[in-house]
């Protein structure tokens, strides 16, 4: 018996041991421990505007904190999902409620400032909100009560930016915050009132600039996350915690403790963030989270998902404070690479693509407990298409039951704009009550920057924003710089707990404003019922005695019973009935009709109205609605569009198929067959698993990929397969597809191509090739774009019309504005001979010297098309390189530097360029069709910039790399198979 004692008590240690040693493993060690430095007590502002020495805000017109990435560690082709957004659909067939207007607008700045860095709380009695490198403080009917106030004026001497504000509800205290070199700045009042209170300022030094700090709020601390570190963001300091007692009294030994983020992978550029404590209620001490995405088109990453570390500080012993390994989430699959990793993504009516605020988690991730949970909610932009130019925001509300519990997904996702515009930049709140705000910025090519907002009541259908589009301003010019927020933020009225408060950017008037919105989406009547949806009929007309189901909902503040409900039919004698049952307030209520409608008629479109009739109803704008029913079969599955490949240039030997699919049934399917064939192959086959309502149109890739690498033209045709389709005609789609390779073919046999070309140091002879295109870009000449220079071109016929392009972007695409000869006439009305003309080369402004690729193409009897990529009867085409410079002093430390790649095999490369140089250069890869698929900062190493990318999930093709900065670059083309 002792023997048995002793073997459990051993094996009882042992388990133990275990335990500990694996909760060992799960938790790492602080990695920076400071005491902050220059604790200040400021004067309010009252007082500095009583004694004359108030700092107005300085008119900045500059970028502001140049946006920088570290080592970035996209793979180009890699990641899920392939086309659009799996949960894009969910959405945009989702029905909408009307919303709530604004409350308040108002314009908390006008600056020229680039970006302005948009931050803003609200208070009980005071709304204070900042931008690059001001504040000002508002009351809450949109009223200044400062003059737009310098940073300095709380921080002396200090006016950097990134700044942040907060207001700690539970300590009735705002926060203003701003980065300095190495270090954060953070103010605190010193009471409730932010203009005639005083101000504790704190200084914490960190080891290397902290770019983009977001601070949060929690019971134990004031948490911030920093772009900083990238390359080694699992093991330097990246996340820190303030010690928010001492701070919020004025005691200059306030401590920061930094940690690290254990495994975590990154995309260059970092964001993730501490949750903020949100409501009436602060969490325990301890177990502070932190998000970040994952994304699995980075190196590293099998598959989406998010990662949350818990942080557990103890400040009476720092060192005893640890940061655990990551509780991840798998996600449904989202897209959150805009253009391999660039700054520069989102089409505006003019001017360059603005930021799309990639690897973001937007701000602020926002925290609130109720009695039989926690949630919180954030969200952050993806690409709705797979093209990199239409984007929407993937949104999460996540859970947990207890304190201890993990963090669990209670609903996921994808807002798309309405109209078709991008939504991006986003800031959501949850209120007291459980409804969610979610406000974005819109724009396209035919849509300024603008703000708007959308929400989802407590009780609305999961995962959809169910609240129509409102408001908040609207821009009337392009943003004229590629940056843009780089934030935004929402913040919750403590006074109710249910007003939100929104701040955006947006362009009118030639400055960059920000705009506050105010809005609550809780009820303000105390009576008010209206209709949300007719659930069926749906426009299956079948026979006449079709039951007629609505969702009603309760959108006033008191429960309500006996609620009259009617129908009507192509304006006929209305339906009415009641509903007797109680229904609570927020609450949705399907209700199905006693009297069944009669909708028999074949070939006849009916009008169905629905609407209730609560006595005394003070809000009669969502009572009625009004739906078009028609004949529908039951079964109809057709192909919409194709929507890959498309013809062009640079198609290769590794396409995938991709088509629209739209259900014009009445019925839901799902699981059908959907088939292909390609020029006189069998056909290949593909089921579609996802469920399609009706007018529900899906996008679907098929599994195989196909071939389109020869320059030719290629039959597809694809088809849809469901078993019992009622209409076969929009079953098939057929399309010729081209692939040019931006190789032109002409005829050059009779002489209208280019015998000899002359450029610079170029003197080249040559003699028509059958195809008429050759590529000579291993002939460069040294171009000075300061001094005049002239092309000569030698033709062996007359009437020949000669183009050329240089590509100064350096995205493999020759454009309208890269034109530098146009349309030049060699020996007009002349035949057969041999005839040289010199054409003047005009170089617009601005251009960036070093190595470009340059185009030059003739056509005989026309003008030369105006796409660098058509063919022409005759003619000729031939790509050569040159090397920009400037007389005028730019650095010329890389015009002798040789940019190499190297193929090391297993679908690894590396890109060399040997150089002196001392500061970091951009590396960038584009596909034949201009689209970047790599971007990165490269640092040089003992004379070398060295950059190592894996081409294993790319095409097969030819791709132009890029390295070099806005004065200069070198390209190489590199082809892979």
């Amino acid at each position: 018996m002792l023997r048995k004692s002793l073997s459990v008590v051993v094996i009882l240690m042992f388990l133990i041991n275990i335990s500990v040693a694996q909760s060992n493993l799960l938790k790492q060690r602080a990695t920076l421990i400071k005491t902050s430095q220059n604790m200040q007590q400021v004067p309010s502002l009252a007082q500095r505007m009583q004694s004359g020495n108030f700092v107005p805000a300085e008119k900045i017109v500059k970028e502001v904190n140049p946006k920088e990435r570290g080592i970035n560690q996209v793979v180009p082709g890699k990641g899920f999902p392939k086309g659009g957004d799996p949960l894009r659909n969910l959405q945009m067939r989702s029905n909408q409620y009307k919303n709530s207007s604004p409350i308040l607008t108002f314009e908390a700045t006008s600056a020229y400032v680039t970006p302005t860095d948009p931050t803003g709380a609200v208070g009980p009695n005071h709304f204070v909100n900042a931008w690059n490198s001001s504040f000002r403080i508002w009351d809450k009917a949109g009223n200044p009560l400062t003059p737009a106030a310098s940073l300095s004026n709380i921080f002396p001497g200090e006016t950097m930016g990134d700044p942040i504000v907060m207001y700690d509800q539970f300590v009735d205290r705002f926060l203003i915050t701003q980065f300095y070199s190495n270090g954060f700045l953070v103010a605190i009042s010193q009471g409730p009132d932010p203009v005639n209170d005083g101000w504790y300022t704190y200084e914490f030094p960190t080891s290397t600039f902290p770019d983009y700090p977001k601070y949060s709020i929690w019971s134990d601390g004031y948490y911030i996350t920093a772009n900083k570190n990238s390359s080694t963001a699992g093991t330097s300091e990246v996340v820190y915690a303030l010690e928010r007692d001492k701070i919020i009294q004025g005691d200059p030994t306030a401590q920061m403790i930094g940690f690290p983020l254990p495994t975590i992978n990154t995309n260059g550029f970092f964001s993730p963030l501490a949750f903020n404590v949100t409501g009436t209620e602060l969490p325990p001490a301890g177990n502070t989270p932190i998000v970040y995405m994952q994304d699995d088109s980075w190196a590293g990453v099998a598959e989406d998902h998010l990662k949350i570390w818990s942080i557990d500080v103890d400040w009476d012993y720092p060192a005893n404070s640890t940061i655990s390994d990551p509780q991840e989430i798998t996600t449904t699959p989202f897209d959150g690479l805009f253009d391999g990793g660039s700054f520069s993504n989102l089409p505006q009516p003019s001017g360059s693509d603005i930021d799309a605020l990639q690897a973001t988690i937007m701000y602020m991730a926002q925290y609130r407990r109720f009695a039989n949970h926690n949630s919180v909610v954030f969200n952050f932009v993806v690409d709705l298409d797979g093209n990199d130019d239409l984007s929407g925001i993937r949104w999460y509300e996540l859970r947990q039951a207890t304190d201890t519990d993990p963090w669990e997904i209670y609903q996921e996702g994808t807002y798309a704009q309405p109209d078709g515009n991008s939504a991006f930049s986003g800031n959501m709140n949850i209120d007291g009550q459980g409804n969610i705000a979610l406000a974005y910025t819109i724009v396209s090519d035919t849509a300024y920057p603008s703000l708007r907002y959308t929400g989802r009541f407590a009780a609305d259908p999961l995962n959809i924003m169910t609240l129509e589009e409102e408001t908040i301003a609207n821009g009337t010019q392009s943003n004229p710089s590629y940056r843009y927020g780089d934030y935004s933020q929402m913040t919750i009225d403590p006074e109710d707990d249910l007003t939100f408060w929104s701040i955006g950017e947006y362009f009118t008037g030639g400055a960059r404003k920000n705009q506050v919105g105010v809005f609550k989406l809780a009820p303000d009547f105390e009576k008010d019922f209206g209709v949300v949806s007719v659930d069926s009929p749906q426009g299956l007309l079948m026979d006449s005695d079709e039951q007629v189901t609505i969702t009603i909902r309760n959108f006033g503040a008191s429960a309500q019973i006996d609620i009259p409900v009617f129908y009507q039919i192509n304006n006929q004698t209305p339906i009415s009935e009641v509903v007797t049952d109680s229904v609570h307030s927020g609450e949705l209520f399907q209700y199905t009709f006693q009297q069944t409608a009669d909708l028999s008629l074949t070939d006849t479109t009916y009008d169905l109205k629905v609407f209730t009739a609560l006595p005394a109803d003070e809000n009669l704008n969502n009572d009625s609605l009004l739906v078009t029913l028609a004949p529908l079969d039951a079964k109809d599955v057709g192909m919409e569009a194709i929507m890959a490949p498309q013809s062009g240039s640079g198609l290769t030997g590794d396409e995938t198929i991709t088509v629209q699919i739209k259900n014009f049934g009445a019925e839901a399917q799902a699981d059908f067959l959907v088939k292909y064939t390609l020029n006189d192959n069998p056909a290949i086959f593909g089921i579609v698993h996802d469920s399609l309502y009706n007018d529900d149109v899906f996008t679907y890739s098929f599994p195989q990929t196909e071939d389109f690498l020869a320059v030719q033209d290629y039959n597809l045709t694809v088809f849809t397969d469901l078993d019992g389709d009622e209409e076969l005609t929009n079953d098939t789609l057929s399309v010729v597809i081209s692939n040019s390779f931006c190789m032109p073919q002409s005829d050059c046999s009779q002489g209208h191509g280019i015998y000899n070309f002359q450029l610079g140091t170029i003197n080249h002879t040559s003699v028509c090739n059958d195809s008429g295109y050759v590529d000579y870009s291993g002939l460069t000449s040294n171009i000075y774009i300061d001094e005049p220079q002239i092309m000569n071109i030698t033709t062996n016929h007359g009437d020949v019309y000669v183009k050329a392009w240089i590509d100064f972007n350096d995205n493999f695409v020759f454009e309208s504005d890269e034109v530098i000869v146009d349309n030049e006439l060699i020996a007009a009305g002349e035949g057969p001979g041999e005839y040289s003309a010199s054409f003047g080369v005009q170089f617009p402004e601005n251009i960036t010297v070093g190595e470009h690729l340059l185009r030059v193409k003739t056509s005989g009897d026309e003008i030369v098309p105006e796409n660098a990529c058509d063919a022409a009867s005759f003619g000729e085409t031939e790509d050569y390189k040159v090397n920009l410079k400037s007389t005028t002093g730019i650095d010329d430390v890389f015009s002798a530097s040789e940019l190499k790649i190297r193929n090391l095999g297993g679908g690894q490369y590396e890109a060399v360029l040997d150089s002196d140089g001392q500061n970091p250069l951009i590396i960038s890869l584009h596909d034949i069709q201009g689209k970047t698929i790599l971007y990165n900062r490269v640092f040089p190493v003992n004379g070398k910039y060295t950059y190592k990318f894996n081409m294993n999930y790319a095409p097969d093709g030819i791709y132009l790399l890029r390295m070099g900065n806005d004065q200069w670059s070198k390209v190489k083309k590199i082809s892979v198979n």
